[in-house]
């Protein structure tokens, strides 16, 4: 510097404008703050730095000491341009730091971010709002480093940034206003990931909040609650997997989803070391996609993820953004499809989040009729608002585009449907035309799917939705028959009504089954009405509901057969499958996400049993799509023998498009039925004997060993309307799953390419889809079971 001079003395703020700069009021401290026009060779520059004893102005021509103002304010007139280069030098005590000014900046957001955020379409919302590393151009054509922040609150008189950059005092990082956008905006030189935030509103009422960012991508650890400024450096090895899943559609393909609560499925483990262990592990299962209970931030761990605080960020008691990146492009590499959890029906009132976020009803429901959710004591979000419906769909295709997951399952969508949902009669308001539907959360639902199926092909959306409400899985341009609403457009439906249906006959003790046969037949009545997903989801293990085990009656060994015989009952019919971890090896403790599984059960032969029927069933699956290639249709499926309670017998047969036959017979009494007499869908013509690909009453799953030595003649006889029959020997408590025979010469090549070969008593030490995870039994073990 050739000369240090103090700075001339500026025109001082009136009373108006300090009151409001000072006082966290100010829409526009741009205006007031930083360099501005000052006369013919001179600039007024106005810094404003709490506890600063002094602030000097660094320019080429020289160094000048701004005049204090008081309360933190520093300015003076200097030489130059308004629009010149300089640099700030600020003593705190025998300490200074030199700094560029964050307001000479322009705003990074553009007219265009602003018109699509009002009309609620901009569909990349998290690349405009929230917290940025970005590289800005002054005025002078110089550039700076540092953050751009970025929130909508559109009611508020003021709003500060507050930080471990500032000692989380606001005074010195007023933010401005961007029209009538509702957007304020500052841009901070210097700081970097790893800095936490937040912002400090002044709502209309008078009342300062500090918020977490709504966009944040990244947060603390919970229970602390700032939001943290990052960039991603992640570099994707997916790209085939990408490809492959944009030519493909998800819905046309086998499905068998293992879900999972990621804190607690081994306790302590990282995003990345679970991107060690759980893709090896799904893949000797053999499952086709792992789905995550929600993996978005949450301040209370017992709510599994279910009350999201943020977003647009994986949970930070796992690990970073791009150690969830590594995760998922881990399951990628596996050939493993991601699922995660998403909830856009309500969000928990911590002051600190989304609640009264500017001091209104801002994502919630002003109508507290609407906007509060009377059993979960969370808030319901306003679906008819531009910017809510935006933020929410934004979120959605975040997930999909920026975290490369493969599908979204939509929590709890019966309660956005309904206005009268868990409301006593009187508590609630009817619509419009005095109606109970919600005509706001039907079009944001709407809006959302299409929007997602348009943006990233190859991914699927499937809903929780727990009533008969008609077309959730129909295109949106598609009525359904009487309906006044057109379809939902998901992909997926959950099914709930065969879930309860089917855990409720089976909890019976086998005699009384035949009381209550058409549980299990009456989900056959609704199949194709929708595009059905068969799920034994967490929901189904906790609070008192007690593991799928302990539901099956019965002692330990018929408790295992009853649950080898569900799933396999369940793989064989129609709709994709999900199962919840810990249920592959028949879990005995009721799930709580504070303790791990009970690994250690791996170690009894009959657990050990169960596990090997879950992998054999995968294998089986996959390789044939008689089980999963029309799902949809009711070409894919015809009952054999749906009447037989006397025997709590069901036979049905799956169809593959190029009619290709598999046949599934499921005997839920108690004792095994010796000359069981089944039609079968082919004549002695077409097939002189079937194979059993599949019976969970073999000895290496821990079974009786009942069974029909692997090979089950054809007997020509018409049956039942069906060409021919055989005459089976049916295990208790057991499934079989029967395929026509192939030739002679392709038998044994038709086994190797499936991983699976028949089993019989024979046979009982052939194993299919053997693993590390289950060694063959011992003969000590062996003795162990039979005891």
């Amino acid at each position: 510097m050739s000369t240090v001079a103090p700075a001339a003395q500026a025109e001082p703020l009136s009373a108006h404008d300090r009151d409001a700069l000072l006082g966290g009021a100010c829409h526009d401290p741009h205006a007031l703050l930083g360099a501005h026009p000052a006369g013919t060779g001179h600039r007024l520059i106005r810094v404003l730095r709490p506890f600063a004893d002094a602030v000097s102005v660094l320019q080429e021509d020289g160094e000048f000491t701004l005049r204090p103002e008081g309360e933190g304010l520093f300015a003076g007139l200097v030489p130059g341009r308004a629009d010149d280069a300089y640099r700030l030098r600020v003593d705190y005590g025998e300490s200074s730091l030199e700094q560029l000014d964050g307001y000479r900046f322009l705003p990074a957001l553009g007219e265009v971010d602003l018109h699509l955020i009002g009309e609620g379409r901009h569909e990349q919302l998290w690349e405009a709002l929230g917290a940025h590393i970005r590289t800005l151009t002054a005025p002078d054509g110089s550039t700076a480093e540092g953050a751009g922040f970025a929130v909508w609150a559109p009611n508020a008189q003021g709003v500060r940034l507050i930080g471990d950059f500032n000692y989380w005092d606001g005074l010195a990082h007023p933010m401005r206003t961007l029209g009538s956008s509702g957007v304020w905006e500052l841009f901070v030189p210097g700081i970097g990931p790893g800095h936490r935030y937040k912002y400090e509103i002044l709502g209309r009422d008078g009342v300062w909040r500090q918020k977490a960012d709504p966009l944040a991508q990244a947060t603390e650890t919970p229970p602390d609650t700032a939001s943290v400024l990052t960039r991603s450096e992640y570099r994707w090895h997916d790209d085939a997997w990408l490809r492959a899943r944009a030519a493909t559609d998800p819905h046309a393909c086998p499905q068998s989803v293992y879900e999972v609560h990621l804190a607690s499925w081994r306790p302590g483990l990282t995003y990345r070391e679970l991107a060690e262990q759980l893709p090896a592990y799904v893949n000797e299962l053999g499952f086709t996609h792992v789905e995550i209970l929600p993996p978005t931030e949450h301040p209370f761990g017992g709510s599994w993820g279910y009350q999201v605080s943020s977003y647009f960020a994986p949970t930070a008691r796992l690990g970073t953004p791009d150690d969830f990146r590594a995760l998922v492009d881990a399951l990628h590499q596996a050939g493993i499809g991601v699922i995660v959890d998403w909830v856009p029906a309500h969000f928990p009132k911590d002051a600190w989040a989304l609640a009264q976020f500017d001091g209104t009803s801002l994502y919630e429901h002003p109508d507290p009729w609407r906007g509060e959710h009377p059993d979960w004591g969370t808030l319901v979000f306003d679906y008819g608002r531009n910017e809510v419906r935006n933020f929410l769909m934004a979120s959605a295709i975040y997930w999909c585009e920026e975290m490369h997951v493969d599908g979204l399952r939509v929590d709890a969508v019966a309660s956005m449907l309904y206005l009268d949902y868990s409301r006593k009669p009187g508590a609630w308001h009817p619509n419009a035309y005095g109606g109970r539907e919600n005509l706001e959360a039907v079009s944001f639902i709407q809006e959302l799917t299409a929007t997602v199926y348009k943006r990233v092909p190859g991914v699927m959306m499937a809903a929780e939705e727990s009533t008969s409400w008609p077309g959730v899985t129909l295109p949106t341009d598609r009525y359904p028959d009487g309906s006044a609403f057109s379809g939902l457009g998901f992909g997926l439906k959950w099914n709930m009504g065969w879930m309860h249906d089917t855990l409720d006959y089976l909890a019976e003790e086998p005699f009384n089954r035949r009381y209550h046969h058409h549980q299990m037949t009456f989900a056959l009545m609704y199949a194709y009405s929708e595009n059905f997903m068969l799920p034994l989801s967490h929901d189904e293990v906790v609070h008192g509901k007690g593991s799928l085990l302990r539901k099956m009656p019965g002692d330990r060994w018929q408790q295992l057969a009853n649950l080898r015989a569900l799933f396999a009952y369940m793989w064989a019919h129609p709709g994709k499958q999900l199962l919840f971890s810990g249920g592959e090896f028949g879990q005995d403790a009721e799930w709580s996400e504070q303790r791990g599984l009970d690994w250690y059960l791996l170690d009894r032969p009959g657990h050990r049993g169960v596990l090997r029927t879950v992998q054999d069933l995968n294998a089986a699956y996959r390789a044939r799509p008689a089980l999963w290639e029309q799902d949809f249709s009711s070409a894919g499926f015809g009952w054999l023998s749906a009447d037989d309670a006397e025997h709590n017998v069901f036979a049905f047969v799956r169809w593959a498009k190029d009619g290709t036959p598999l046949v599934c017979v499921a005997n839920f009494a108690g004792v095994p039925w010796e000359g069981h007499r089944i039609p079968l869908p082919w004549s002695a013509a077409q097939a002189r004997e079937w194979v059993e690909v599949l019976n969970t009453d073999a000895e290496q799953y821990g079974g009786s060993g009942v069974g029909n030595f692997g090979r089950v003649p054809v007997r020509d006889e018409p049956m039942w309307g069906q060409p021919a029959h055989a005459v089976l020997r049916l295990p208790p408590l057991g499934v079989l799953w029967l395929e026509p025979a192939p030739p002679p010469a392709a038998q044994d090549g038709a086994a190797a390419a499936t991983g699976a070969v028949p089993v019989t008593e024979l046979e009982a030490s052939a194993d299919p889809g053997a693993s590390e995870l289950a060694d063959d039994l011992s003969a000590e073990e062996a003795a162990e079971a039979e005891s």
